[in-house]
């Protein structure tokens, strides 16, 4: 009997230890050649402490990255020179190790990509277009089921095209939001995943003229949307239900005497719903830190510096103790402490030192 005990609390203990410890995948820039790839960390949700384990060299830009909900399979955006393609992985989740299984072309400049086990769907940019590929039981990549074109502009310069910048499903996976910063658009498609074409338009919302919409993220709740934009750095708060959205609220994220370039970036709500945080690089180079109130909208909490330049992407690691960011031109991740009661961020002194990180992705 006592022995039994014994081994019962060395499984909880050794089931406990391996929970806080998850695989943290760096996409980066290999352009200015001092990336080689995709990095993979162990990385201690306890103590913010991490241990290089493998790299996926590549000549190509490989930034951004998806994993399946499984942990088998990881996927990404390439682009090398005039080459744009995705590529797939069979990912060891113990060891950290990737083989590439294989590769399809994509849109132009594909900057953002995601799975449901179904599908993998890009967004591309320079092509203002959205594929969407089937996936084989291997986690291979199938041919194109879907290439969806957008064909819009705008007044600013850097909107001479249609620029789709992010893809992401509803929490219930019925309808996908795909932003187009050339466009000063949101659309939403219905989703049908296991259709010939499982992209339908439903509709789409403009949104303020020569914004730059650039990436959005749903509350926990699945009850409120927020955007970042990216040429003026503001948050549109929206109400969501059933593929629809309702304007609430405008908020800005820099002073109104800031007279830098302001480049919205990155956005995403802690797991419990209760904060919200978003990134400008330019000359701002900030985060700021928003309370979510019961109605959706946002109370500013703080705006602190983000330690280093060109915060491109963020994430809150698996235990919602730490927020990291990759700084795309100091070549850095800096990892902060968050305080979970206040949403309030402090450097925890850790860094991460690898070469143009443009994307974070924890295991799960």
């Amino acid at each position: 009997m006592r022995k039994n005990l014994l081994l019962l609390v060395l499984l909880f203990c050794l089931s406990h230890v391996k929970a806080q410890t998850h695989k943290l995948i760096i996409g980066t820039f290999t352009r200015t050649n001092n990336s080689e790839g995709i990095y993979i960390y162990n990385f201690d949700t306890k103590t913010a402490e991490t241990k290089p384990l493998s790299i996926i060299k590549s000549p190509a830009d490989q930034g951004y990255l998806t994993l399946s909900s499984d942990n088998n399979f990881l996927y990404s955006t390439y682009m090398l020179k005039d080459k744009s393609a995705v590529s797939a992985y069979a990912f060891n989740n113990h060891t950290g190790e990737a083989r590439l299984i294989n590769q399809l072309p994509s849109g132009a400049n594909p900057c953002y990509i995601l799975t449901d086990g179904i599908n993998v769907i890009t967004a591309n940019y320079n092509g203002g277009s959205i594929n969407v590929y089937g996936l084989g039981s291997d986690g291979s990549l199938n041919s194109e089921k879907q290439f969806v074109q957008h064909t819009g502009s705008g007044p600013d310069p850097r909107q001479a095209s249609a620029h789709v910048h992010q893809v992401l499903f509803s929490p219930d996976k019925k309808y996908l939001f795909a932003t187009d910063l050339g466009e000063d658009k949101i659309y939403i498609y219905r989703y049908e995943p296991n259709a010939e074409k499982p992209l339908v338009l439903k509709t789409s919302i403009a949104t303020d003229t020569a914004s730059g919409p650039r990436h959005l993220t749903f509350g926990p709740d699945g009850k409120f949307v927020y955007l970042t934009h990216e040429f003026t750095g503001k948050i549109s708060v929206f109400a969501y239900k059933e593929g629809n959205l309702s304007f609430l609220q405008q908020i800005s994220t820099t002073k109104n005497d800031f007279s830098g370039k302001i480049d919205g970036a990155d956005i995403h709500s802690s797991a419990d719903g209760k904060f919200l945080y978003q990134s400008n690089r330019g000359d701002a180079n900030t985060l700021s830190v928003f309370a979510v109130q019961k109605n959706g909208t946002l109370k500013q909490v703080e705006t602190i510096s983000t330690l280093g330049k060109g915060p491109r992407n963020f994430a809150i690691d698996p235990s919602g103790n730490y927020l990291l960011v990759a700084h795309q031109y100091t070549n850095d991740v800096v990892i902060f402490h968050r305080n979970a009661k206040t949403g309030k961020l402090t450097d925890s002194k850790k860094r991460i030192q690898v070469g143009m990180p443009v994307c974070l992705v924890f295991s799960k």
